[in-house]
């Protein structure tokens, strides 16, 4: 576990009902910043997160957002900045999938993945821009996969999507580095999560052989990553791409 920060913040992460944004919301908490999260539909995985952050001593905030709707991201930081103040820390992990091969993709399941994984991302990012412009302080770490760098048969959006955010990030990075603002992009491998036990042993097994270290990964693993990207630690690293997939992305 990272040290606390000298100085608490206020982070933002959206996608945190569960999994990989549970994670992080536990691990900024444990920095010391009071943890705001976003969530779209379990508001009982949303009651857990909170739970789990208060657990360390933390103070949470969740609120039901739509990353996709920019009247819903305007909405989600007006209530944040009233109850925590000024967004610094900023961590994307919000996104979904609707896979499918590519020629017979609607056009629908393409948007939806393209409007809520990056396009989403992009929008939080201009909103809390401004506060740490103001501030001349703020981490950005965006969530991709290692799909985004390798590809993924059947989820051309989400692939894209996912590799549209390192371009993205490091355009952002370029932009707001002299007022140190970081930008980064972390890449999680196969990770332990309620979809991965549910598949099948023989899929499993596939998966767990392509990975170098042999297992999959955690979401505490891979919130670990993210956290240290938001700290005073990691001011000069700006514009990276950190990968958390055992090895599997190694050469992409």
């Amino acid at each position: 576990m990272i040290g606390p920060e000298t100085t608490s913040r206020t982070a933002l992460v959206t996608g945190a009902s569960r999994g990989i944004g549970r994670a992080t919301a536990v691990a900024l908490a444990e920095l010391g910043h009071q943890v705001a999260f976003c969530y779209s539909s379990d508001a009982d995985g949303a009651a857990g997160t909170v739970a789990a952050v208060e657990a360390v001593g933390g103070k949470a905030l969740a609120v039901c957002a739509d990353v996709s709707d920019r009247a819903s991201i305007e909405s989600m930081f007006t209530e944040v900045e009233g109850a925590f103040g000024p967004v610094t820390i900023l961590v994307n992990n919000a996104g979904i999938t609707r896979d499918g091969l590519m020629m017979r993709m609607s056009d629908d399941n393409w948007s939806s993945v393209l409007d809520t994984n990056l396009t989403g991302a992009f929008q939080t990012i201009r909103r809390a821009t401004p506060a740490m412009m103001k501030a001349r302080w703020g981490r950005i770490v965006n969530v991709s996969s290692v799909g985004g760098q390798a590809g993924s048969a059947g989820q051309a959006n989400y692939a894209a999507a996912k590799a549209g955010l390192l371009g993205l990030s490091r355009s952002v990075a370029r932009e707001l580095g002299s007022r140190h603002i970081t930008c980064n992009v972390v890449a999680p491998g196969p990770i332990v999560t309620a979809m991965t036990e549910g598949m099948p042993d023989a899929w499993r097994e596939k998966a767990e052989a392509a990975v170098p270290l042999g297992r999959f990964g955690t979401p505490d693993e891979v919130a670990a990553a993210i956290a240290f990207l938001c700290t005073d630690a990691a001011a000069y690293i700006t514009g990276a791409l950190l990968p958390v997939d055992g090895g599997l992305g190694m050469g992409h």
